[in-house]
């Protein structure tokens, strides 16, 4: 099976209007009610929206949320026809994100077993569990970490599921002051709020990035950095275009050098900006994105575990994910995967053990611009070979048991925080760098990789079938599999 997989959500419930009274004294027709809608309405850009507050209470919806910064408000509606009659002086654009999101793109966590960590015979002078962290090696960590392990002034957003505060590993690294849940795009700072509910996806990530040295389990590409919970996964595991605009915003007002996002935005895989029903979500996330890099932030994204090369969007048969797909074809490159493709975003693809592109990362000439370790296990699908241990390991977090733990995981959402944090190193090094500089830092110090030879077909004896996740690579020493090449740690410090 491919990695990357859909869920429909559930229909919103449905909200009732009371019956008024005309002014005859007869009883008025009770007025038309649908499910309770969000909706993002977009004043035109560099205006306030105060106009657009008041034509949001006049076709009778509610504003949630005000974010003057880029003009944009999230709103609930059960009138059925607030997106016509919103619509005039102040208002830009309006879309409704009812059903819209779509699942995260990690895989299923593979938990290491308490005696498996009594038994750890890792690395001695880094934590227990390094020897199983083969990608730390990957991207030379302990020669970094010899010069700098990062510096606690630098705090990277992790836009996610929520972090475990409770976790031996990431308790100590944690911002809890600047952390919050976004859920509903409204912010929410108590604990209990930004914690996992339902996901470990954003624990997990978080490990990668920060994980404490301290004699406990794993360690963080950058474990003297911070890292702050910016919960936007709902408890569906649907990231909603709200949320993910407070995100940004959240972590560009509250002093964050870097977001990490292992997500995409849209019931569409592909958001076209040329459509009048996707272009709202675009417009809403591209001011987001474009807010938080004025405010100094730099934010990462995965490329996505769809094997799809970005650069050449054909068809899209599988969107939206709230309805019946519809067949798309002939696409543009007007059509993007938010917030991978969104300009000044540096967006990852993933590798295995082997250093060579992982099955299911999706790839693109001139979209993907660094790689990092994400995990490959096909090999276990053969019989042979490596197991889990070709996952990532990191820390987890069962949100049924409510216990916290170490286990692998793949996908690109796993190679984002690696370069999420590389680029924590680099700005613990050589502090002030803009968001465009340190973008570019982060591909200059990296190791090229060069295209294989051929048609790439990674696993012929995959379940799925030989050829299921044949990809052919273009470019030379910058190319559509690897970007600039392999994000390393000990290059961006020295």
């Amino acid at each position: 099976m491919k990695n990357l997989r859909r869920k429909t959500l559930a229909a919103a419930s449905a909200a009732t209007l009371g019956v008024g009274l005309a002014l005859t004294g007869g009883l008025a027709p009770a007025a038309a009610t649908g499910p309770d809608t969000s909706y993002l309405v977009l004043a035109p850009q560099g205006a306030n929206t105060s106009k657009a507050a008041a034509r949001v209470a006049a076709a009778k919806g509610t504003v949630v949320a005000t974010y003057d910064q880029i003009g944009v408000l999230v709103v609930r509606s059960t009138n059925p026809d607030f997106a016509t009659q919103v619509a005039g002086a102040g208002v830009e654009s309006v879309a409704s994100t009812a059903g819209l999101g779509t699942a995260l793109d990690g895989g299923e966590t593979v938990e290491v077993s308490a005696a498996d960590v009594a038994n750890a015979t890792g690395d001695p002078t880094k934590e227990p569990l390094y020897g199983q962290q083969w990608d730390m090696n990957m991207i030379h960590l302990p020669q970094a970490h010899a010069v700098t392990t990062g510096s606690a002034n630098v705090v990277v957003g992790v836009l996610d599921s929520g972090i475990s505060s409770t976790h031996p590993d990431l308790a100590t690294q944690i911002a809890k002051d600047k952390s919050t849940s976004c859920i509903g795009g409204v912010a929410d700072t108590t604990e209990a709020a930004w914690n996992p509910t339902t996901s470990d996806h954003g624990t997990h990530v978080a490990g990668t990035i920060a994980a404490a040295i301290n004699g406990v389990g794993v360690t963080g590409v950058a474990p003297g950095v911070k890292v702050a919970a910016v919960k936007v996964v709902n408890n569906d595991g649907y990231i909603f275009p709200e949320a993910a605009v407070c995100g940004f915003l959240w972590a560009a007002d509250h002093g964050m050098q870097l977001t990490n996002n292992s997500y995409y935005i849209d019931p569409w895989e592909l958001n076209c900006k040329n459509d009048a029903r996707q272009r709202p979500v675009w417009q809403a996330v591209q001011r987001a994105i474009r807010y938080s890099q004025s405010k100094g932030v730099l934010n990462v994204a995965s490329a996505g575990n769809s094997n799809y090369d970005l650069a050449h969007k054909i068809t899209d048969t599988g969107s939206p994910n709230n309805g019946t797909p519809e067949e798309r074809e002939n696409l543009t490159n007007a059509c993007l995967d938010l917030p991978a493709e969104a300009p000044g975003v540096v967006t990852v693809s993933a590798v295995g053990r082997t250093g060579a592109k992982s099955y299911y990362s999706s790839y693109g000439l001139g979209v993907v611009d660094v790689t990092a370790p994400g995990g490959d296990t096909r090999y276990r699908t053969q019989g042979a070979g490596p197991t889990t241990t070709d996952g990532i390991l990191s820390t987890t977090f069962n949100t049924a048991t409510k216990t916290n733990g170490w286990g692998y995981k793949q996908g690109t959402s796993m190679s984002g925080p690696h370069a999420t944090g590389v680029a924590a190193l680099a700005l613990s090094a050589h502090p002030g760098m803009t968001p465009g500089q340190l973008a570019s830092f982060l591909e200059r110090t990296s190791v090229a990789l060069s295209c294989p030879d051929g048609v790439y077909n990674p696993a012929p004896l995959h379940p799925d079938g030989p050829n299921a996740y044949d990809a052919t690579c273009s470019g030379g020493a910058r190319n559509s599999f690897y970007g600039a090449g392999m994000v390393d740690a000990y290059n961006v410090v020295k």
